[in-house]
């Protein structure tokens, strides 16, 4: 079966509420799915693996889908090899993927996702389906054992890209300053989604969604700006 993604930078999009946004996407991706393994490692805001299970458990169950915490299986591994899908929320991308490391996820989910089995993400759960978070927005308060993600699509994501050009008075580094030195030792594309953006990825299709435009940056290139629709193949080939 081919590969089905669902890579969404935000969780929340003014004015709606936790995944409004994208609930008829989430429900596309999981259709006949009766229950889901949510990952809540990335802890946001430092809120315990308990309570984000919680809000993804009350959140999924309006879309009729149930949700099993890996923080409630004593061998996520093993319940990730099981799962009929899977989502993987927002929060540090550092402290979720030194997590997905230390319980055995991150070679268990490439292999699963390759197989078709579907996946979706939010933000730092969008970062590790990429080649590595190396173009995360999040501080790195924890040592993961490598930058190195999934690699469930051969690039990186950088979500919550702003909508606005810098106060021309900032003076510190702009996002784009920061993708161009992630290129400077990285060879890999970078999309960068804004608040509303998402990529569904079907096999070798990819398609982005959302208001607005998305920007890809190449090394050594101009970044290119991608209306909503579909996607250039080569983002999936690899090129």
């Amino acid at each position: 079966m081919p590969p089905e993604l669902l890579l969404i930078s935000s969780s929340r999009c003014h004015p709606h509420g936790y995944l409004d946004h994208c609930e008829d996407r989430l429900q596309q991706l999981f259709d006949g799915i009766g229950e889901v393994l949510f990952v809540p490692y990335a802890r946001p805001a430092g809120c315990s693996h308990a309570e984000y299970t919680g809000m993804a458990r009350k959140r999924f169950a309006k879309m009729g889908i149930g949700i099993k915490g890996a923080s409630e299986c004593d061998d996520p591994a093993r319940a990730a090899t099981e799962a009929e899908g899977v989502f993987i929320g927002g929060g540090n991308t550092f402290v979720l993927l030194r997590d997905m490391y230390d319980n055995g996820l991150v070679d268990v989910l490439r292999e699963r996702i390759a197989e078709g089995m579907p996946y979706a993400g939010t933000s730092a759960g969008s970062n590790v389906a990429g080649m590595s978070i190396g173009t995360s927005n999040d501080m790195p308060i924890v040592h993961p054992p490598s930058f190195a993600a999934i690699g469930a699509v051969p690039f990186n994501i950088n979500p919550h890209y702003p909508r606005e050009k810098p106060d021309p008075k900032h003076k510190g580094e702009t996002r784009d300053d920061r993708i161009r030195e992630f290129h400077f030792f990285n060879p890999q594309p970078v999309v960068a989604l804004h608040e509303d953006g998402m990529l569904r990825i079907d096999g070798d299709q990819i398609e982005l969604i959302g208001d607005r435009q998305a920007l890809i940056f190449r090394q050594g290139e101009k970044a290119e700006e991608v209306p909503p629709g579909p996607m250039p193949a080569e983002l999936l080939a690899g090129d």
